[in-house]
């Protein structure tokens, strides 16, 4: 519902700005611009879309491969005893956390159609235990939080997408969306935290936090202290070996589970190429409805007021161009990877702005979409604290990939 609003929001929106400029400024060619940019970005979503089939296909192969390979069961089991911490109030061996570790893990690779059935199951096991049906757990808010601050590993649609766009490097945005989505989702756990009075001073979860933040900020020191020239060079070839190592990994526990690699890989291609299909219609009515947008002159207002406000603060503007994928992303993912798309196409994807924006899109999940459909599931009405949480965890991540972007891509 939220993207019917946001897509009906941009025609709107773009109709208003163009009428005002023709009657009051005789602006007589905007509405050309517009006409054009209907034809242009349909012709590109569908083209994008076509574009995705063959990406698409080979990495939902391999994450298949993966996945009955068992990375996912692995990651679950290394994840149990922090998870088993912060959420004290589950009994102990409650089914629940079985689906909480393997819908973590597999959020973390990127398989969404695994992760989404393992959430909806968690959310109603731990609906089974919420003395109050129609308000959040305490367990129910935490498992929420930490999904809408979308901890991801692999981001391979992002990289899919500046692939079919023209990157010299797809995967150079690795590493950046690797740090800034860590700092979201510590945001929002260490939040939630706090609210519920959870000990974070716990030995199980010091070691699993203080370790993370520990190769966190030793990754950033490291970048911070290379000439800016070497940046990106060494941070696209350590984002291409973990890659490659990754699914020489998959690979290999297939073969040990032994899994027919082949065919299991086939299968999961055979899925990736039907998503890739499915996507065509959707694309092209969000890349539609962003370019009557930004045709209008509506996104140049919006880009420009932010840009006037943080020049008065004495800030580099540069960053502002990406914003408006950091303003959608909390509503809607379709729009925000549009305003994505749309950023790459108007300056470049290998542009700082164009860099960001990924960055921006591979920082956190969709906070108003994940909480309709994990919370209307179990009927959940009052959410209590968790949208402010959530949020709070969408602003860290994107604080911190303009200033990750600043380090990496300046």
């Amino acid at each position: 519902m939220a993207l019917n609003y946001i897509w009906i929001g941009f025609f709107l929106i773009g109709f208003v700005f163009a009428l005002v400029q023709l009657i009051f400024l005789g602006n007589t060619q905007v509405f050309n611009d517009l006409v054009g940019a209907v034809f242009s970005n349909a012709k590109t979503g569908f083209e994008i879309s076509l574009g995705l089939t063959g990406a698409l296909t080979l990495w939902m192969g391999l994450l298949k491969v993966g996945e009955k390979g068992g990375i996912v069961s692995i990651l679950g089991k290394l994840m149990g005893p922090f998870f088993r911490r912060i959420f004290p109030e589950l009994p102990a061996g409650h089914p629940a956390y079985g689906s909480i570790t393997l819908n973590i893990a597999a959020n973390m690779l990127g398989l969404d159609n695994a992760a989404t059935p393992m959430g909806l199951k968690a959310m109603k096991e731990l609906q089974d235990v919420n003395p109050d049906k129609e308000k959040a757990s305490n367990a129910q808010i935490m498992f929420l939080v930490i999904n809408a601050a979308g901890l991801t590993i692999i981001p391979v649609s992002i990289m899919v997408y500046r692939a079919q766009l023209g990157a010299a490097n797809p995967a150079d945005i690795f590493i950046p969306i690797l740090l800034s989505t860590f700092c979201a989702s510590l945001t929002g756990l260490v939040s939630v935290a706090l609210i519920q009075k959870i000990n974070l001073f716990d030995k199980v979860i010091l070691a699993y936090l203080g370790g993370l933040t520990a190769i966190v900020a030793g990754i950033i020191i490291y970048f911070s202290g290379l000439p800016k020239d070497q940046i990106t060079a060494i941070s696209t070839l350590a984002a291409n070996f973990i890659l490659v190592t990754i699914i020489i990994t998959f690979i290999v526990l297939g073969l040990v589970r032994k899994v027919n690699v082949f065919d299991t890989f086939i299968e999961g291609a055979r899925e990736g190429f039907n998503t890739a299909i499915r996507i065509i219609p959707f694309l092209v009515a969000i890349l539609v409805a962003i370019g009557i947008f930004r045709a209008s002159g509506a996104m140049d207002f919006v880009v420009t007021a932010l840009a006037r406000f943080f020049a008065l603060l004495g800030i580099d503007t540069s960053f502002t161009k990406a914003l408006p994928v950091a303003l959608m992303k909390p509503l809607s993912g379709s729009g925000a990877r549009g305003l994505m798309i749309d950023a790459m196409k108007t300056y470049g994807p290998d542009s700082f702005v164009g860099r960001l924006s990924c960055t921006m899109q591979g920082t956190t999940d969709t906070t108003f979409y994940i909480i309709a459909v994990y919370f209307g599931s179990v009927g959940i009405k009052n959410t209590r604290y968790a949208i402010g949480c959530g949020l709070l965890a969408d602003l860290a991540g994107f604080i911190a990939a303009i200033v990750i972007a600043y380090l990496f891509f300046s």
